[in-house]
């Protein structure tokens, strides 16, 4: 998988793994993560699957419908991946913590759904649901912030709502960010997003 890895200046914060969105790349979340968290390390991946050539994390098969057999494989592949990135690099493989926009949040929020202890925590901005009808692990623990747009048109509120409460009914102790703004990531955003990790992970 191609990524990009860079050692941190404090060994003992969380490494940040790093998701990009539908046609992105992986510096494109590097900024983010210099802003999140400067001293973290940061493991940043490149999605496998091409649409048109634009960079992927699954494949779907239209608009806001995903391809769930794909995204179980691709799921499954990236947690081996992380798996074998912490013995490569040599950091905490308990100290993950995901930060995603669109579809690289959605396969960040299947790796909570799927794999408990994968992640210590995750910052998902504007996800969707990654997956329904599946019993999900234990998530008692885990923290997420969840960026969100009140005129979103590809993640529409109630969608935003209904992760968060699957996410919380698993345990996990989840907090939205609203925005009155569409599927962009603003800055706004991610100032809430630095002062809830900073809260959440430092204070």
């Amino acid at each position: 998988m191609k990524h990009i890895f860079k050692q941190g200046s404090d060994l003992s914060a969380p490494v940040l793994v790093l998701f990009h969105g539908t046609g992105g790349t992986e510096t494109d979340l590097l900024p983010i993560a210099r802003m999140v968290s400067p001293g973290s390390s940061v493991l940043s991946l490149r999605g496998n699957v091409l649409e048109n050539g634009m960079p992927r994390f699954f494949r779907r098969l239209e608009e806001g419908v995903f391809d769930e057999v794909d995204l179980v494989f691709r799921t499954e592949e990236i947690k081996d991946f992380l798996d074998d990135a912490a013995v490569q690099y040599g950091f905490d493989r308990e100290n993950l913590i995901a930060i995603g926009y669109s579809n690289g949040a959605n396969m960040a929020g299947s790796l909570l759904f799927h794999h408990p202890g994968v992640l210590r925590g995750a910052l998902l901005h504007h996800p969707m649901v990654p997956r329904r009808g599946i019993q999900l692990p234990d998530l008692t623990g885990l923290k997420v912030f969840i960026g969100a747009g009140t005129n979103d048109p590809i993640c529409p509120a109630e969608e935003t709502n209904e992760l968060a409460g699957l996410l919380s009914d698993a345990g996990a102790d989840v907090d939205i960010h609203w925005e009155r703004f569409g599927h962009q990531l603003t800055s706004s955003e991610l100032e809430a997003a630095v002062d809830w990790f900073k809260l959440t992970y430092i204070d």
